[in-house]
């Protein structure tokens, strides 16, 4: 695995036309459908976006390419910050894999999350350089910044390579879903990840009151967790 693909094996794509779709003005959030996409075609146009910041989604055929916006990475820098501070705090031991582009060319499904951890799976991917998601356990949290809808089914995707726990914040609420035996994702008030965290509470640190400098909102959550969470 790279930081921008985790897949099983090495397509050999067929020519795809070179020219995608232009940037968004500064401040939207664009989303660009493709449709009758095969998966080489899909392998090729990541190797044409290389390290641009545009997110590729891929579900048997339908390709989405989507540029966030200011707001989108705002909550997204935000969350991150918060779970890199809950991890350090209560030493869980985590490998992250930010938005690494994962992909099995067996379910023809392929996306790359805003955030994603491993944890309980940690050990197993410590020090690993790549990974095949064949054999190699996916990462245990998924994280989405959902300020506008996906054209695609990325809940779908995500169960398909077998994510355990998705968190899905749409600026305004943080909801948590947990992969049932059946394939489905359940609601769940309990973070399987991070089961002593009072989601209700930690939903707030999420909204960054206006005027606040983001260095003291997130010293403020440090002191939270040290007062209110157990270590271990």
């Amino acid at each position: 695995m790279t930081e921008k693909a985790a897949s099983v094996g090495q397509p050999h794509p067929p020519a795809v036309p070179a020219r995608l779709p232009p940037s968004p003005s500064a401040g939207s959030e664009q989303r660009f459908v493709l449709r009758a996409v095969d998966w080489r075609s899909y392998g090729e146009i990541l190797r044409i976006l290389g390290d641009r910041h545009v997110f590729v989604t891929y579900d048997r055929g339908s390709l989405e390419l989507m540029s966030p916006s200011p707001e989108h990475e705002s909550y997204k820098s935000i969350l991150r910050c918060l779970l890199d501070v809950l991890v350090l705090e209560l030493d869980i031991d985590v490998r992250r894999g930010a938005s690494t582009t994962f992909r099995r060319e067996d379910v023809e499904r392929g996306l790359e999350p805003d955030e994603c951890y491993w944890i309980g799976n940690e050990q197993w991917v410590r020090g690993r350089p790549s990974l095949d998601l064949t054999r190699d356990p996916p990462p245990d949290l998924a994280v989405e910044i959902d300020v506008t809808s996906s054209s695609l089914d990325r809940q779908g995707i995500y169960a398909a390579l077998r994510v355990p726990e998705i968190w899905r914040f749409d600026g305004q609420a943080l909801r948590v879903y947990i992969l049932q035996p059946d394939g489905s994702y359940l609601r769940s008030e309990m973070s399987r990840s991070f089961p002593s965290l009072p989601l209700a509470e930690f939903e707030g640190f999420l909204r960054l009151p206006a005027g606040m400098r983001e260095n003291e909102w997130i010293r403020r959550f440090q002191a939270w967790v040290r007062q209110n969470l157990k270590r271990g």
